[in-house]
This record gives structure tokens, sequence and C-alpha cells, in this order.
């Protein structure tokens, strides 16, 4: 697993390493049941603290990405698949919504509203 953080970043380590997990688990990279590093292992590969990590594995944990076992480590969710696909789609339909309030704002119709969609989607 790569993580790549920055100090000069506006958000917060613990934030970047769970977007990093995350991403991946969304991406494919990582797959169900993959074993992630240990948060002692995370935090001396990326040099932070160990309470970092473990703000960012219980975040996903919460978020339903991971999944701990006691004494057994920690894997990427069963069922994360299902989870990334919500995630995204959440995502889609927050951005959509600001499409269609802009739209409005400019007195587009809903008909020129999805031939744009239809040209951004098919790329002419």
């Amino acid at each position: 697993m790569y993580i790549i953080i920055s100090n000069s970043k506006d958000k917060p380590i613990y934030e970047q390493i769970k977007d990093e997990i995350k991403n991946q688990i969304i991406d494919g990279t990582l797959k169900a049941h993959d074993p992630l590093p240990s948060m002692r292992s995370l935090a001396k590969d990326l040099r932070v603290s160990v309470i970092t990590t473990k703000r960012a594995y219980n975040d996903l944990e919460n978020e339903g990405f991971i999944v701990s076992l006691a004494g057994k480590g920690t894997y990427v969710a069963g069922k994360s698949s299902e989870f990334a696909r919500e995630e995204r789609l959440k995502a889609i339909e927050e951005n959509l919504d600001l499409a269609v309030k802009s739209a409005k704002d400019l007195n587009l119709s809903l008909e020129e509203l999805i031939e744009s969609l239809k040209i951004i989607y098919n790329g002419d």
C-alpha cells in the first residue's frame, strides 16, 4: 500500500491517510479482505504518530470501509465495493445538485441541461 501525505496541505494528516486508503478501496487497488498494515507499522512507515493512524483507521471503520479483528489485524471490509459505490454516487449527486442550481440561476431549460450533460458524458 502506497500512501502520500503532505505537511503543506490544509487537510489534517489523519484525513489524508483516510482519503488515500479510501481512494485505493474505491479504485480497486485494495480489494475486499485485503490485509492492511498495523497502525504501528503504518505510523512508522509514514513517520507519524500512532494516534494519527488510529484516528484514520477508526474513521474508515466507522464508515464501513475496513474491519478490525482483535488479534488478527485490520482488513478491507467484505462489502467495501458496495460502500465505495454508494460513496461515489453520493458525490455525483452532490455535484449534479450544484449543476442544477447553477443551470436554474441561468434560466437554462432541463432539455438544455440534459444536452450539456450528454455532450460532457460522451466527451464531445
